[in-house]
């Protein structure tokens, strides 16, 4: 819910309502809205389902303090909420249940902050006023304060050279070591893994959006985005293989284009038949990780593809990695393949059967799962040459607006920060 936000705000919005179930936090919160100004007859009685049915119908206010007391789904009720909340509303959740694991989901989910009964006047007082500051406060875009987003296509020249282990390695590696806001777009619709990966349940967000592009906007992308970490989001699918892709590829663009606007980093998992159907989607990459092994088909793939990338991409790098290499075994020598490529293998990553299970096992990337073995050496020197162009467009002046664009997400992922660690 700090949705995104549109600078002059609707008219017609009340600048506070309070939806709490028992008359204890009522009587504790009337003065206290007399206080900042604000009509105590906007506290009404009922709790987060009450909110919800009364939302649907009328306009919701600037600042809304809901109770999640009577709530036995709080996550899913929250979402219920979101739904009917018009952007910009900042959300103050109120509950029993002390719990650090509910607060860092219900952070995650988007509330501003949560408060525990019985309620103090100097809690809510403190919260409120937070809230009211973050409602006002401008947001980086009207700052003139731009960061260059950067966003990475990793595409595989033959299957199974390991282009989804990469993609997931370096989203995760920019989220949780670089500690950038980062979005992972695993384009394999039907058996993508960027989720599983991860251990997590792709969601229908990426196939909803490709049934209906004309929803994709910032509150689109929150909702529908799962979260990894604290900076990591991720949009994937398993559609049903019965089920054809039917879209023109505009869902896609707009995808992109709406993570420019909230994230710092882009990192797409793009198999290589989107790339010959969609070429648009890498109009505004700026980097092209090539996957590939050294062998003569990936060789054969490796040519037409730099030819095809520097005829439709002419702006992206290209870094042609070389995966799963196993010394003496190749079927074509480094220097035979880089002469047949004519161009440089920037980065040779070593096969290591035994750290990809570890990560298999773990739920993790392969990266993190990995961090003192040579292959993971070499995915987190892959992700320093990324960020290598992040810095070169920063000296540039190329930079494009970046995170808060929409969201608010900076300040809430400070913000839960600070409360995990008190808590």
């Amino acid at each position: 819910m700090n949705a995104p936000w549109k600078s002059g705000g609707p008219t017609g919005r009340d600048q506070f309502a309070a939806y709490l179930c028992d008359e204890a936090s009522l009587d504790v919160l009337r003065p206290i809205a007399i206080e900042m100004g604000w009509q105590p007859e906007k506290c009404n009685k009922g709790g987060l389902r009450n909110a919800v049915q009364s939302l649907a119908i009328t306009a919701s206010p600037n600042i809304l303090l809901v109770d999640l007391s009577e709530s036995g789904d709080p996550l899913n009720d929250i979402n219920a909420l979101a739904e009917v909340c018009e952007p910009g509303t900042v959300v103050v959740a109120v509950g029993q249940v002390n719990d650090v694991r509910l607060y860092r989901d219900l952070i995650a989910s988007g509330i501003h902050d949560y408060l525990l009964k019985p309620l103090s006047p100097s809690q809510v007082r403190d919260s409120l006023a937070q809230a009211q500051a973050v409602f006002t406060a401008p947001r980086s875009h009207d700052g003139g304060i731009t960061k260059p987003h950067i966003a990475t296509a990793v595409i595989g020249t033959r299957g199974g050279v390991g282009a989804s282990t990469l993609a997931t390695s370096l989203a995760w590696l920019f989220s949780a070591d670089n500690k950038l806001p980062t979005a992972l777009l695993d384009l394999d619709i039907h058996f993508g893994t960027g989720a599983l990966v991860l251990d997590l349940e792709p969601g229908r967000g990426l196939t909803d959006a490709i049934e209906n592009p004309s929803r994709i906007d910032g509150l689109f992308i929150e909702r529908a985005m799962i979260r990894a970490n604290d900076n990591l989001a991720i949009l994937s699918a398993e559609a049903p293989i019965s089920a054809p892709l039917m879209t023109d590829g505009s869902a896609f663009v707009q995808l992109e284009e709406e993570f420019r606007q909230a994230f710092e980093m882009t990192v797409i998992d793009l198999p290589r038949n989107m790339l010959i159907n969609f070429p648009q989607l890498v109009a505004d990459v700026n980097v092209v990780v090539l996957a590939t092994e050294l062998t003569l088909a990936s060789a054969r793939d490796t040519i037409r593809m730099l030819s095809w990338l520097k005829a439709h991409a002419p702006h992206a790098r290209v870094i042609v990695v070389a995966n799963k290499i196993q010394s003496g075994l190749a079927e074509i020598s480094k220097a035979d393949f880089e002469a047949s490529i004519e161009t440089r293998i920037q980065l040779s990553i070593p096969y290591d059967l035994k750290a990809a299970s570890t990560a298999a096992k773990l739920g993790q990337t392969f990266a993190d799962a990995n961090r003192s073995t040579r292959a993971g050496g070499a995915i987190r020197e892959l992700s320093r040459m990324i960020l290598d162009e992040a810095g070169e467009a920063s000296e540039k002046g190329a930079a494009k607006p970046s995170l808060l664009g929409k969201f608010d997400l900076k300040a809430m992922m400070s913000k839960s920060t600070k409360k995990e660690t008190a808590a």
